[in-house]
């Protein structure tokens, strides 16, 4: 029997690290929580409801359900004591570092009242999507290495109204990501929740599956000021146009307005969250999300495209 376990581990620990993930069983619940979420953040999108209502519940569904091999590594998953048991070799090129702890042991729910802050806020996504111009989604392939998930965020908790409110604060809330369309296209985005209010869509009085909560966030630019593009033109730095004075004299420059002009642009972002999980004992909580976010703009020179990114996230609070 002890062979049987070591040899499944190693084989979960290689799946991991060549970016597939080993198989296991999934809640029919978290299919039918993924859904309802999906709908509920499919209808601040107006333009891409028509389109998408039915493909995109069924998407989220398939992609966080945790059901399978999805994108990155996915071996487990596997709880935050059996992660913290791990050495840093024995984590080296497999991956577990890009994915996000599950519940332990699930039972029981948790009083809002008394809570103060929430820690170890974790964001594992499973599915990127591209919102086309039409409106229609488009499954995207992450080309970015193994480092696109957030974790260790924290924040305050309080209730506002009667509501749990989550203020995010701190930790590594922002991750560089690259994602490929189907036809070649490479979109970069931030991925982020810096900022972060998330707000109880109820005044219910427990953490318990089913609460859900959400809320706006910042997406800061993807470039910084010091960035400099192919014909050196930057913020803080670099040429002011790509061609000469003269030139600009003899024929303006509207057409390059967006590229000379650089800026850092700040948009937002939406979330949306579903608690799936719970172990009142240790103060973990667990689920499903829905996020939709701004692509990079390359510092003001291109229109924004709007991603869909779905996955599981993890945190603990007191």
């Amino acid at each position: 029997m002890t062979m049987r376990v070591d040899t499944f581990v190693l084989l979960a620990l290689a799946c991991a690290g060549s970016g597939h993930g080993a198989e296991y069983a999934s809640d029919n619940s978290d299919e039918v929580s993924a859904k309802a979420l999906a709908m509920a953040l499919l209808a601040s999108n107006p333009t891409a409801r028509r389109h998408v209502t039915q493909g995109m519940a069924a998407g989220l569904a398939a992609a966080t359900a945790l059901g399978g091999c999805i994108q990155g590594a996915k071996a487990g998953p596997f709880t935050r004591t059996e992660l913290n048991s791990l050495t840093y070799q024995q984590i080296k090129g497999t991956g577990l570092a890009n994915t996000c702890p599950k519940v332990e042991a699930p039972g029981g729910s948790i009083s809002t009242g008394s809570l103060k802050r929430m820690s170890n806020f974790c964001l594992e996504p499973t599915s990127f999507e591209v919102i086309s111009e039409s409106g229609e989604l488009e499954k995207g392939k992450v080309t970015t290495r193994q480092t696109y998930t957030l974790t260790g965020i924290e924040g305050k908790l309080s209730n506002e109204g009667g509501k749990l409110t989550f203020t995010e604060q701190d930790g590594i809330d922002y991750a560089a990501t690259t994602v490929q369309r189907p036809g070649g296209e490479r979109v970069p985005f931030l991925f982020t929740v810096k900022n972060l209010v998330a707000q109880a869509k109820s005044s219910t009085g427990a953490l318990e599956p089913g609460f859900e909560w959400g809320g706006k966030f910042v997406v800061p630019s993807y470039r910084t000021g010091l960035f400099l593009d192919p014909k050196g033109r930057g913020i803080t730095t670099g040429y002011d146009q790509a061609v000469a004075l003269p030139a600009l004299q003899a024929g303006g420059d509207e057409a390059l307005y967006a590229e000379n002009n650089k800026k850092f642009d700040v948009l937002a972002g939406n979330i949306e969250m579903k608690v799936t999980s719970v172990n009142s004992e240790l103060g973990e909580i667990g689920g499903v999300f829905v996020q939709q976010q701004p692509s990079d703009t390359d510092l003001g020179g291109k229109t924004p495209i709007t991603l869909q990114l779905k996955g599981s996230w993890f945190a603990t609070v007191e």
